[in-house]
Parts: structure tokens; sequence; C-alpha cells
């Protein structure tokens, strides 16, 4: 076990969303991020007199929670869009509220079924940044040191959410991804392999956002290559794999038949 992967479960637990007590917390840690602490255009605190965020999409999608082990609370959430069995035509948001450049119009036409839509990554405001101030005085509360030390130790928080999508997608037998991020959001996921390919101009979607599409297989073997720490701690060393790809796990053949073949 790597030393990245060690800290993840020291510190961070990747809660599977099977209850409707649990589908609440991910509504209401959707509100705090989106509606209070972001407040995303589309997300105005006002509308959200429940405080829970949630829309019809929940309604066919498999979600995460993130929760920090030493102050047993989640931190982050986020979901996978799968695709809508009781209307086959329904589109995912980034097909109806995104163009596609001409050559990516029909990219998930025959795999729909092996699609899912990567959507509301949320992490607490004070989980989000991973940089320690050394400048800091002593005097800090215990709360803020333990975030603090927990930050040093693990890179980015984005990583332990990564691996819930992975785990949700080998569960469902997802090996395509579409996604409408921020870009900036996409490099941050660059920083370890796991980014996405931009298949569309800039569009108004709750703020700027791209549409983006990745192949899981294309994804997993970048990471085994380049960054395999990484790799380890997101497929949890191979194991989180849909059966779509089993025939080609990587962490089953040689590096250089990954070579060959990708």
């Amino acid at each position: 076990m790597n030393d990245i992967v060690a800290a993840f479960h020291k510190y961070f637990e990747i809660v599977d969303v099977n209850s409707e007590e649990l589908l609440r917390e991910v509504f209401h840690l959707r509100y705090r991020v989106l509606c209070v602490e972001e407040n995303i255009p589309g997300f105005e605190a006002s509308n959200f007199l429940e405080e829970i965020e949630k829309d019809h999409y929940d309604d066919h999608s498999a979600h995460i929670l993130l929760r920090h082990r030493p102050s047993d609370s989640f931190v982050g959430t986020a979901r996978v869009i799968l695709h809508n069995t009781e209307n086959p035509r329904a589109l995912f948001p980034t097909e109806q509220y995104t163009q596609f450049y001409p050559e990516f119009t029909n990219i998930i036409n025959l795999s729909r079924r092996h699609t899912g839509e990567i959507s509301r990554l949320v992490i607490l405001a004070k989980y989000s940044k991973y940089r320690v101030d050394r400048r800091k005085s002593r005097s800090i509360v215990n709360t803020e040191k333990r975030i603090k030390e927990d930050r040093r130790i693990f890179p980015h928080l984005i990583l332990g959410l990564a691996t819930g999508i992975i785990k949700l997608c080998a569960e469902h037998n997802i090996i395509h991804w579409l996604s409408s991020m921020n870009p900036a959001t996409n490099r941050l996921l660059g920083f370890y392999g796991l980014q996405l390919d931009a298949i569309g101009p800039p569009a108004e979607f709750h703020g700027i956002r791209k549409p983006y599409y990745a192949n899981l297989s294309d994804v997993m073997s970048r990471m085994y290559l380049n960054h395999r720490e990484i790799w380890e701690l997101v497929t949890n060393d191979g194991r989180f794999w849909p059966k779509a790809l089993e025939r080609r796990q990587i962490s089953r053949i040689p590096m250089q038949e990954i070579t060959a073949n990708y």
C-alpha cells in the first residue's frame, strides 16, 4: 500500500448512498456548497427553502459521500447520472445544455447504457484547497490544526471523489464519461491523469462550462503508466473495474502490452 492510499484510508472514507437518510445528506451538502458557499448562478439559496438541492436527474443517479474520519463529518459528494432505462431517448444534461463539435455529435449513441455523466462534484470550502500555511500561529484551534495536518498528507480531496466515482462506474458498468465542467476543474483532474477531453465550445450552464468526454479504459491506462500511486487509490489497486473492461484490466497484463494496445 503506497503512502497516498494509506493516508486516504486513514483520514477519509467513501460512503455508498443507500438510504433516504444518506441521500438527504447528499442534497444538504450540495445546498451548502453550491447555494451558500459558492452561490453559483441558478443555485440561489432563496430558492431552496428546505436547504436541499436536488433535480430530476437524481431519480436515475448513483451517489457517494466522502466522510472525514477524525471529525465524523461528510465533506464532499458526487454523483454519476445513469442512462434512463424508463426513457431511453432522454438526454444527459451535457447533451441537452451544451453543444458538441461536429465530430463528436454521435460519440455515445452506440453505448448509452454504458455511459454516465459525472456531476455535482462538491467539497466543503475548508477542505477544498490543500495548502499548508506554515506561518499560522500555533494557537490554531484543534479542529483547524487537524484539517491542516490532513491536507499536508493527502494532496486533494478531488481524488477521494474520483475514487468514489470509479467505484460507482464499476458497480453500474459505466465505461464512457460525460461531464460539463469548469475548465479549471478539468485541469485539476489532469494533475492526476484524470482529465477528460473537451468535445465542444464553452457554454453558459450554471456559469461557464465546457462539455467533456472520456473513455474509462483510456483514463485508466494513462493513470497506470504515469500516475501509478493515484491509479492504485482510485481503482482500489484494480478491484474497481466495470465488467465491460474486465478483459482489458491493466493490472493483469504486462506493461509492454499496455503500450501496444492503447
